[in-house]
């Protein structure tokens, strides 16, 4: 949940941190710091806040030097501070450490570290990392040596940047279960935690893999196992530019991702149909009759919004394919042992790749002999190599810590999932499938069409109850799951107290909240169970709330208990959460502009949540 990033080469290496941390930011901004190596020194330069405070520092507190290693740091152990900021030396400033990750045992190895002298100046756990790689080297170590004698000490996760005096030439790499690529450029290399750190210098890297390390000078790049055996990587080439990582003229990346979700929805249609437009192909997947049909139950796991478009997907499968389908919190999933064996396929979700508790449930998955299918959207990531199948959402760079784009990208994978197994098993006939490709086609005509026309709305509903102090999302089926959402996004950036209720529930307790101006915004965009949840608004307006709507165009009787509705375009029943959630997404964007809160960094919270 932090950035790392570091550069060897015949440049000052300043530059490319900050230039680095800044577009690592969204990963976490609760303090930066570098370190650079220069004439046998390593100069330190860290502080509380966002990279912006670095940059400051580093003008008043000059440093420069042809290696370097940086951080943005979302706290973890100890609060955010300058002490607590990374890097951390050994203690005799010889040896610099920056770090992602969690060691969890590094309670006992301090108190080891203590007894042989060495003093702690911060609360943070990766301290301890500089001084087991400083107590290896004392022994007659050399660097690299060190570093992999710490790595065997450790547990955890851990990507890690390693400088030392000793060695003003190298820079040292290494990772587990956190992401980590080193780039490839000419006369110079790199290490970041994600690409946008460096791709304005290079696209090619080699992507680490578990429990890997590297030695890295400007001109050699040389990666081993956790046991020093020398290993061989691909050039990874990204597709990426340096534009996708821009705002563009718009305010905010949130705003950026929210307009480019035409394009996703497009770009994950377009390649995933067979030539004759009869068959969904999921990227050369193996789900075919005779797998599936050793399928009896499903799993889906995820964290956060991801989750939420796993939900969507336990609707439309079980309704579908008729297979039982559990959608699980993946922190929950992974301690409950699950009834899961080799007649289990199990989709794992993850926007990153990367995020822990997913991958956690992942490697539970495999142990117990089931399959798994990944969807993510990070190429390479760890989600991605360790499935058995893997379907990329095809979402872009996605800056901004609240997702937008990246769950409609995850839902699309779950129409096309359903589709597919539906197709394969007979549960879906020619006629249906039609109808429900021609209108997925019609999406990103229709998202686009939200966006053109709801925004002016939108903002005069957000002037309007912009002094909401609780506000509670309503629906039954798919718009309750769609609710989880916009609750959801209500939450991370405005910082509204936000829940979201079956609106069938409401009666059995919830209602009890409901108190004069109380906001309530009412998802109804099943026609099969508008009435049921029209009645529900009504009881809610009866005791003093005001009510928000989201129906689908038509369905104006909805205006009879809405004091504002919002209209969206027809389509099929099973594809309105997509087009339902854009305006939960403006609305939550609109409000917490209305409040001057920082949208797309906001309080507490890290885009790749790489710590369980």
């Amino acid at each position: 949940m932090c950035g790392i990033v570091g550069y060897i080469g015949a440049q000052n290496s300043v530059p490319v941190l900050i230039n680095g941390l800044e577009s690592l930011e969204y990963r976490g901004y609760d303090s930066a710091g570098v370190a650079v190596l220069s004439e046998g020194v390593i100069n330190i330069r860290k502080t509380k806040g966002k990279v912006a405070n670095l940059r400051d520092l580093l003008l008043e507190q000059p440093a420069a030097g042809n290696a370097g290693i940086g951080h943005t740091r979302w706290a973890t152990h100890g609060a955010p501070s300058d002490e607590n900021a990374h890097p951390h030396f050994s203690n005799d400033d010889k040896i610099a450490v920056v770090h992602n990750g969690i060691i969890e045992n590094y309670q006992e190895l301090k108190a080891r570290l203590q007894e042989k002298g060495y003093v702690f100046h911060s609360d943070t756990d990766t301290e301890t990392v500089a001084h087991l790689i400083d107590d290896f080297y004392k022994q007659g170590n050399d660097l690299l040596e060190s570093v992999r004698k710490t790595l065997n000490v450790i547990e955890g996760s851990y990507a890690l940047g390693v400088l030392c005096t000793d060695y003003p030439d190298q820079i040292i790499a290494a990772r587990k279960e956190s992401p980590l690529i080193v780039g490839i450029g000419k006369g110079e290399n790199f290490i970041a935690s994600d690409i946008p750190a460096i791709l304005k210098y290079t696209k090619d890297a080699y992507i680490l893999g578990d429990k890997e390390f590297a030695l890295i000078k400007a001109d050699e790049i040389k990666i081993y196992d956790i046991d020093g055996n020398e290993v061989h990587h691909d050039v990874y080439t990204y597709s990426w530019d340096v534009e996708a990582a821009q705002k563009n003229g718009y305010d905010h990346f949130m705003l950026k991702e929210i307009y480019e979700q035409p394009k996703v929805v497009s770009d994950n249609l377009a390649r995933r149909f067979s030539e004759d437009g009869k068959h969904i192909e999921l990227d050369g997947i193996k789900l075919g009759k005779a797998e599936l049909e050793n399928i009896n139950q499903i799993y889906i796991v995820a964290c956060g919004t991801a989750y939420y478009a796993g939900l969507v997907g336990k609707y439309l499968l079980e309704r579908m394919v008729r297979i039982p389908v559990n959608a699980e919190v993946a922190s929950e999933f992974r301690y409950k042992d699950p009834l899961i064996d080799e007649h289990t396929l199990v989709i794992v979700v993850s926007q990153s790749g990367e995020t822990a508790d997913t991958h956690s449930a992942l490697k539970l998955a495999k142990a117990k002999g089931s399959r798994v299918l990944g969807v993510v959207n990070a190429v390479g990531s760890s989600i991605a190599r360790d499935s058995d199948d893997v379907l990329y959402t095809l979402a872009g760079f996605e800056i901004a810590v609240a997702s937008t784009k990246a769950f409609s990208a995850q839902v699309i994978a779950m129409y096309l999932i359903t589709l597919h197994i539906a197709q394969e098993l007979g549960t879906l006939d020619e006629k249906n499938f039609v109808e429900i490709k021609n209108a997925l086609m019609k999406l990103p005509s229709q998202i686009n069409d939200i966006l053109t026309k709801a925004v002016p709305a939108i903002r005069g509903f957000v002037d309007k109850y912009i002094g909401s102090k609780n506000v509670f999302y309503v629906g039954r089926g798919l718009d309750y799951v769609v609710g989880m959402e916009g609750s959801l996004k209500l939450k991370e950036i405005a910082y509204l107290h936000s829940e979201p209720y079956a609106a069938g529930e409401l009666k059995h307790g919830p209602i009890a909240l409901i108190e004069s101006a109380t906001l309530v915004v009412g998802v109804v965009t099943q026609e099969a169970l508008f009435d049921k949840t029209k009645s529900n608004l009504q009881e809610v307006k009866a005791r003093g709330a005001k009510v928000l709507a989201i129906a689908m165009q038509g369905n104006t009787s909805i205006e009879e208990v809405a004091d504002d509705v919002i209209y969206i375009p027809r389509t099929h029943w099973m594809l309105t959460s997509v087009l339902a959630n854009i305006p939960q997404q403006l609305f939550a964007y609109y409000m917490a502009l209305g409040l001057g809160e920082d949208i797309d960094k906001p309080r507490n919270l890290a885009k790749s949540v790489t710590v369980e």
